[in-house]
């Protein structure tokens, strides 16, 4: 490989297993700069593992040949083990080395948005006082939640229906409206709670007392491209 290649190599970002000290230098020994969030999740990972095989800290110990100490630091997210460690619990329990990085990024994933900055969005009956805010959406090509705010403030009668595949769910925070699906009006109070099919034809029917305000999550069962 020429110099140019290696240097090529040496400029990629570190990944989770790049993190970890490279070689055994003992049992007990502990990296000085392992991410706090990679030892959190071996450690969970680890716990994992071993209860689920119904070994004590020590029988996994002795079975990867590695110290109850090492293993207890890794267990409480104390210890920073090299892969040479890992390679040893990984055989023990008979999983992928990767196994323990499991969950490293999507566990760690959060959408915040403050009252007010959701995105408006535009949907049937916002002309008629209807106000849909959109609350975010997670990062990805797909989405499985969708949560909304939704306000009524105007009194009209003309009613927006919706179909739509997934499960909604509706939580009454301020007002009192009259909500049909299909057949069947429900009149939601404030701390009221409405689940149902988005297949089924829904959506407001009787503006009862405004202003309304309820939160809208709908939960796909299939990701939404």
């Amino acid at each position: 490989m020429s110099a140019r290649a290696r240097k090529k190599v040496g400029e990629q970002p570190e990944s989770a297993l790049s993190a970890l000290a490279p070689v055994d230098a003992g049992d007990d020994r502990q990296a000085d700069s392992l991410d706090p969030d990679i030892g959190w999740v071996i450690a969970q990972r680890v716990k994992e593992y071993r209860s689920s095989l119904g070994f004590t800290v020590e029988q996994l110990a002795d079975r990867a040949e590695i110290s109850k100490s090492m293993l207890s630091k890794i267990e409480n997210a104390q210890g920073s083990p090299s892969l040479g460690t890992l390679s040893k619990l990984a055989r023990a329990i008979s999983v992928p080395l990767t196994s323990f990085f499991r969950g490293l990024e999507e566990e760690h994933d959060a959408l915040f948005v403050k009252a007010g900055q959701g995105v408006e969005i535009v949907r049937r009956g916002t002309r008629v006082g209807h106000r849909y805010e959109m609350l975010g959406e997670m990062r990805g090509p797909q989405k499985i939640v969708e949560p909304m705010l939704v306000t009524l403030d105007e009194h009209t009668e003309v009613f927006p229906l919706f179909q739509h595949p997934g499960i909604e769910f509706l939580y009454m925070l301020e007002g009192v409206v009259e909500y049909g699906f299909g057949s069947s009006r429900y009149v939601l109070h404030p701390g009221d709670a409405l689940q149902f099919s988005g297949e089924i034809v829904h959506g407001p029917t009787e503006l009862i007392e405004l202003p309304i305000t309820f939160l809208s999550v709908i939960a796909y069962g299939t990701p939404q491209g």
